[in-house]
């Protein structure tokens, strides 16, 4: 760029030293002269570190998925204190690239199977700059009014692509952690009002299966409900929740003197996948005044598409929802969405405005601090509606099938090994199998594939056994990347059952 773009300055330290190259990145903001330099210096890095992240993801292969230092390691090689003056963005970057990069799991590499798949796209990477950019906080309509109204656009294309009514009300939280807290929340002020001032009485009961996520347990936890308080519901052979079971335990706690107050269902439990009744447990919440909330964390996009209906009947019943569509639908780190047919029970319990967060009180204007323990609120929407548009409710659903295909021929060739076995339906894209052997010879096999830095593979328990999964979910995992791990799988049992 020419000098003729650079501002004249009206500071009086025009002829002073460059503060930058006395290593003070800090510009003058009565300089227009330093401020401009300030922002070129971004210009230039910015378009360089675009340049970078196009190579990475160009060539995500070449990098092992998981790293190989030690505890520690990346402590020790970087300074023990902060600098005295500021450093130059080449000298940042260079040791993100050096000593930051290596020490990365890669959880957006195609070969990343060991937990749900995450995919950061670059419509996703885009608005995060641009979310960045802004540092806008809406936690309420005043504060800005594009946080809070397009997170309700975003959050009103998705509901309507899950197939749920109008009259569920969005909001974005973190993770589905979060969520499902919220979620215990609502529950905890639907069975007993006068908690939020009194706190409640020590009786409240929730229900979920013992194949749920550990998310519901630590939500009890954290809102007083107590772990012990959380009751574990048994499982069939399909790892779905027993309705009956469900309902004799409700009853035992009535007869008691309990209060049940929720049932969490899932849909995808984190194990199996495995799809608890959703309707059963809704005609339950329904005859004893419970609290549904149904956790499709992972799954929930599933709800697009045509041929996975049957996992989602009930849903539209639940009091309350949640997915992540930074789980399996493209989406960066973090946005979970959630969604409840009662906000105004939301509202109740967590709606505290002193006098200096009045706001607008115009019937349009949303304030997202009500609707949350967080005060703050960051422009997640702005990606998850950068997101939907790039690639459309046909883009999203054939990204679902592909995985789901990949899982299901992943799930043929276990099946037609003898030497394996299949422990788990497959109603999404996540196999669940073992060879045949002891829990030893599974934890080696896994370690031996992992070892190979080229794919990533965990494992859980079901039925009291160790069992390898393969999570099928990052949008460049193609069918060589899931031959290559059946390939190394292969392999691997071949070491491990000579030993």
């Amino acid at each position: 760029m020419s000098s003729r773009h650079l501002p004249e300055s009206d500071s009086p330290a025009t002829h002073a030293v460059d503060p930058q190259a006395a290593g003070l990145n800090l510009p003058d903001p009565n300089d227009p002269r330093a401020w401009f330099r300030y922002v070129e210096d971004f210009r230039t890095s910015a378009h360089n570190t675009v340049d970078a992240i196009a190579e990475y993801l160009g060539n995500i292969r070449e990098y092992p998925v998981v790293p190989t230092l030690n505890p520690g390691e990346l402590v020790d090689s970087l300074p023990a204190h902060a600098p005295e003056q500021g450093e130059s963005f080449d000298a940042i970057l260079d040791d993100f690239r050096t000593k930051v990069l290596p020490a990365v799991t890669q959880w957006n590499h195609p070969g990343f199977m060991a937990y749900f798949g995450t995919s950061a796209s670059t419509p996703g990477i885009l608005a995060e700059l641009l979310i960045a950019a802004m540092n806008t906080n809406g936690l309420h309509w005043d504060t800005s009014p594009a946080v809070v109204e397009l997170e309700q656009v975003a959050l009103g294309w998705l509901r309507e692509w899950l197939g749920l009514p109008p009259k569920f009300f969005g909001i974005i939280y973190d993770t589905a952690s979060t969520s499902t807290m919220h979620a215990l929340i609502c529950a905890r002020e639907f069975a007993q009002p006068e908690s939020r001032e009194e706190g409640y009485r020590g009786n409240l009961i929730v229900y979920t299966s013992e194949q749920a996520h550990s998310s519901v347990e630590k939500g009890a936890m954290a809102v007083g409900i107590g772990q012990k308080n959380v009751r574990k519901v048994p499982t069939d052979s399909q790892f779905r929740m027993k309705v009956d079971a469900l309902r004799n335990l409700i009853e035992t706690d009535l007869r008691a003197g309990l209060q049940p107050c929720c049932i969490v269902a899932t849909i995808g439990t984190t194990s199996s996948t495995s799809v608890d009744p959703v309707a059963e447990c809704a005609q339950l919440a329904e005859e004893f005044g419970l609290w549904l909330h149904v956790d499709c964390a992972y799954a929930g996009p599933c709800a697009l598409l045509p041929e996975c209906a049957e996992h989602f009947k009930g849903i539209e019943r639940a009091h309350s929802i949640v997915t992540n569509p930074h789980k399996w639908l493209m989406t960066q780190m973090d946005l979970s969405a959630f969604y409840t047919r009662k906000p105004e029970i939301l509202r109740n319990a967590l709606s505290l405005v002193p006098e200096y967060l009045r706001a607008s009180e115009d019937p349009r204007a949303i304030h997202l601090m009500d609707y949350g323990v967080p005060l703050g609120h960051r422009f997640r929407g702005l990606k998850l509606w950068f997101i939907l548009r790039y690639f459309g409710r046909e883009g999203v659903m054939q990204f679902l099938r592909r995985h789901n295909q990949l899982a299901q021929e992943f799930a043929a060739w276990i099946d037609a090994d003898e030497r394996f076995e299949r422990i788990a339906p497959v109603p999404f894209s996540v196999v669940c199998f073992r060879l045949s052997g002891s829990d030893e010879l599974n934890k080696a096999l896994l370690d031996k594939v992992n070892a190979s830095r080229t794919i990533f593979l965990s494992h859980t328990a079901l039925n009291g056994q160790y069992v390898i999964r393969i999570a099928i979910g990052n949008i460049a995992t193609s069918m060589k990347d899931v031959k290559l791990a059946w390939k190394l799988i292969l392999q691997a049992a071949e070491e491990v059952s000579r030993r």
